[in-house]
């Protein structure tokens, strides 16, 4: 009796391992490469799968999501002789299970020591300088060569990162004080700057003004002129009218009697004022008689009359 019970459970062990060694289940994203007798048979893609037990064996895992390989920090020797400490990160994938199990022994080891050479020999082409400002370019170099070197190995390099590129103290501190002046001319360079941006504006201001100023001096010298000219057409228009409203008068009945009288007053006291003024006159002879200027003046307004008819 228990030697048949002990049979039994035997045999149900039997089973169970026969049924672990046959059935297989693989998970998404992951690729199974079997063996057959120590030899290549098949890649089993995510699924359940049976294989011949004690025959088939699963000889490598491989999963197929996109895998991280820190790349340890090294020294680096730039164009100009100054050595810097660069780490960096790398992205792949294994695009073929079975070039990754028999391409390489470890490619996430060899994958990670290539970026590494690379990258030597990347920074060894360009100064220190622009090792800040090229970081793009030779991350895109280091990902084309590790990329081309992994193909066979069955490996997808997906992209390259610098992490951290460390100088010399003496060379940080040079960088610093390079950083600092350029930052202290920038500062000068802005100041001059807007100095002489607002200098610009307050020449406009004035030169502005000093249009402004000219053109309402202008204009009010037009306007005077405009003003004094329309005086002088009208002074001479009433002029002009007194003068035919006299020569109208003298034609009238006692116009002409008017006149003498007219002249007569004027003429003594424009006398009697230049008597006044000086005490030494010299006058024509014809002046002390008065008869005579008016007949002098009458006769003058006469011509002016027949010019006119």
């Amino acid at each position: 009796m228990d030697m048949s019970f002990f049979l039994g459970v035997l045999l149900a062990v039997a089973v169970v391992v026969v049924l672990l060694k046959t059935a297989r289940v693989v998970p998404q994203r992951e690729q199974f490469v079997v063996e057959r007798l120590g030899k290549y048979a098949k890649t089993l893609d995510a699924g359940f799968h049976i294989l011949v037990p004690f025959v088939d064996v699963v000889a490598y895992r491989h999963t197929l999501k996109e895998q991280t390989v820190d790349v340890p920090s090294q020294s680096c020797i730039t164009k100009d002789n100054i050595s810097v400490e660069i780490d960096g990160v790398i992205y792949m994938q294994v695009s073929d299970a079975r070039a990754a199990s028999y391409g390489i022994q470890d490619y996430m080891f060899a994958t990670a020591q290539l970026a590494q050479t690379t990258l030597r020999s990347e920074i060894g082409k360009i100064e220190l300088d622009r090792t800040f400002e090229e970081r793009e370019t030779i991350n895109s170099q280091v990902v084309h060569a590790v990329d081309r070197a992994a193909e066979p190995w069955g490996v997808k390099i997906l992209r390259y990162e610098i992490k951290d590129i460390v100088p010399p103290a003496s060379v940080k501190d040079a960088l610093e004080k390079q950083m600092r002046a350029e930052r202290e001319r920038r500062a000068v360079v802005a100041s001059s700057e807007g100095e002489r941006q607002a200098r610009i504006n307050v020449s406009e201001g004035e030169r502005q003004e000093a249009i402004n100023l000219s053109e309402a001096e202008k204009l009010r010298q037009i306007n005077e002129a405009e003003g004094r000219a329309e005086e002088i057409r009208l002074i001479a228009e009433a002029t002009a009218a007194g003068v035919r409203a006299v020569a109208a008068a003298v034609s009238e009945p006692g116009g002409q009697d008017a006149i003498n009288l007219r002249v007569a007053e004027q003429w003594v006291k424009e006398f009697g004022k230049l008597a006044q003024a000086n005490n030494t006159m010299i006058v024509p002879a014809q002046l002390g008689d008065v008869s005579t200027l008016v007949s002098t003046v009458m006769g003058t307004m006469g011509n002016i009359q027949k010019s006119d008819s």
